[in-house]
């Protein structure tokens, strides 16, 4: 089976966030879905072990910023390819405060939605958020990043924790631990750096 074909489907690139007391975090998805429009509904899956997951189960409200196709890849570096228990992901970037108090990303933003959690469903690694929308803004009307467009013109990698990341077993070379990037080759230089978490060489591993 070519788990690629998955690519075809019609995701999007959102970052989600949220924010319980002092503890605020995000992480970036592709399954952000409408619901029903009336009453506003949509669902967010997102995996059982990332910090905002946590921090979501508490708070019982989020955020998701609808990423524009200019968005950087240092933007999506920042929110998804490294965790908020050990960085605050907020430090640099514009935002905006919704009507929950939680940050949401103003630039290379589409639209930002408000949510107000009401249901939760386990499904395996991931836990699915379905919740009402209290609130929704458009922010720009620039093309949005697609899943595709990320895979296909940013070269971008699938984190190990996002709902549609498969291990990949044909390449050869040197997998990095932390984001899955793949290095082609026999020999890793040294002084190698990964191009999309910038982590070094001591967190890449040789597929045999």
């Amino acid at each position: 089976m070519d788990m690629k074909s998955f690519f075809k489907l019609s995701y999007g690139l959102y970052i989600v966030t949220t924010k319980s007391h002092e503890r605020e975090s995000g992480c970036v998805i592709n399954t952000m879905t409408q619901v029903t429009a009336e009453p506003s509904k949509i669902c967010v899956t997102i995996n059982k072990n990332n910090f905002t997951t946590e921090i979501l189960k508490e708070s019982q409200v989020f955020n998701v910023s609808v990423l524009l196709e200019n968005a950087p890849m240092d933007v999506i570096r920042q929110f998804g390819f490294q965790s908020g228990r050990d960085v605050n992901k907020f430090e640099e970037g514009q935002y905006g405060t919704d009507i929950h108090g939680v940050k949401y990303l103003k630039e290379y933003s589409a639209a930002m939605f408000a949510c107000k959690v009401l249901n939760t469903v386990d499904v395996g690694t991931h836990i699915m958020f379905i919740a009402e929308v209290v609130d929704a803004q458009v922010l720009s009307n620039e093309a949005v990043l697609t899943y595709t467009t990320y895979h296909e013109k940013k070269n971008g990698t699938t984190p190990k924790g996002a709902p549609s990341y498969v291990e990949e077993k044909e390449k050869t070379g040197w997998i990095c631990d932390v984001c899955g990037y793949i290095y082609e080759g026999d020999v890793l230089p040294q002084d190698y750096i990964c191009p999309i978490c910038k982590m070094d060489v001591t967190h890449f591993q040789k597929i045999s």
